[in-house]
């Protein structure tokens, strides 16, 4: 049986009328793509080209201001103790930058991963943004280039979110660089991806043989679909990893790569063979959609909303 439950989305901007439920969101249960240890099913927007716009059509991510050179990243100091949690950018466009928490950077004096959802508009300006390390080892006196390092897995993203405690965000780190056979030597999380040249290991890692493999094939699916995706969920064996939801078709293509690098991820360190039923996720899909009342409450107990101008940019569910 064909299950497709409704939605909403704006292209390329916001609505005014935008809340992110059954009654403008779709489910595509059937369209869901399976390779080995991870399931992706597309949330899809209805009744595209509806609605009243308000003015935020402006709007990027960060990952496409950092690929675009539009903004950059820089330290605030050469102080660990005063400066690791901060991080300077400058927006040198004339759209507003969406930063996501659980987006990682590369570089600066150790790597970063953003704290906070945030918009940052333009401005002349320095604007700063919070940010936890995830490079325990590493201060190092030259500051690199910062890059743009996608999200990190919904299992770090949740222990950010819930505790926002540096110490509890190294122990998790720790957790998945053991449980991934990573030998980095700085305890750095994007190891996981980019390991150590070969001769410096002494294991084999065990998630990235495995994830441009899969990230190559869910990409390519996706690619080929249509047009009206705003989201993802995503399961592994028993398990509902998490989903992701944007108000705009416009955010969700700039983020879907970085998302599915993730969710890659989480399955490898952490799912299994596929046994999880549709059922069961709809019953969790239900929770997230059925209503905005419903919605506010599991959400606020199992993940996070961004909200900008009183209208929801984005969802994450763990």
């Amino acid at each position: 049986m064909k299950r497709i439950f409704p939605i909403f989305l704006l292209f390329p901007c916001f609505f005014a009328s935008a809340q992110l439920t059954y009654k403008t969101l779709a489910v595509d249960y059937d369209s869901a793509i399976v390779y080995k240890n991870l399931k992706i099913i597309p949330i899809r927007a209805k009744n595209l080209g509806t609605g009243k716009a308000i003015p935020l059509k402006n709007m990027i991510t960060l990952s496409e201001a950092l690929k675009n050179g539009i903004a950059t990243i820089s330290e605030r100091g050469t102080a660990s103790t005063e400066n690791v949690h901060w991080l300077r950018i400058n927006n040198k466009s004339d759209s507003s930058i969406y930063v996501s928490s659980g987006e990682l950077v590369m570089g600066g004096r150790q790597d970063r991963m953003v704290m906070h959802d945030t918009i940052l508009p333009p401005s002349k300006r320095d604007q700063y943004f919070q940010v936890m390390c995830v490079e325990e080892e590493r201060w190092s006196d030259k500051e690199k280039n910062f890059e743009y390092g996608g999200y990190a897995n919904n299992h770090l993203r949740k222990v950010l979110d819930i505790g926002k405690n540096q110490v509890q965000i190294w122990n998790e780190i720790g957790n998945q660089l053991i449980k991934g056979n990573s030998n980095s030597k700085t305890l750095a999380y994007m190891s996981l991806r980019n390991p150590e040249p070969v001769k410096k290991r002494r294991r084999d890692p065990i998630v990235i043989p495995q994830s441009d493999e899969y990230f190559k094939y869910f990409m390519d699916k996706i690619k080929r679909s249509d047009s009206t995706m705003v989201g993802i969920v995503c399961v592994s064996g028993n398990k509902i990893l998490g989903c992701d939801i944007y108000a705009g078709v416009n955010l969700f293509n700039q983020q879907v790569e970085p998302l599915v690098r993730g969710y890659v991820d989480d399955a490898l360190l952490f799912g299994g063979p596929m046994t999880i039923k549709d059922e069961e996720v709809v019953k969790y899909m239900d929770k997230i959609l059925m209503d905005e009342k419903t919605q506010e409450e599991f959400v606020n107990k199992n993940g996070k909303i961004f909200r900008y101008e009183g209208k929801i940019i984005h969802i994450n569910t763990f």
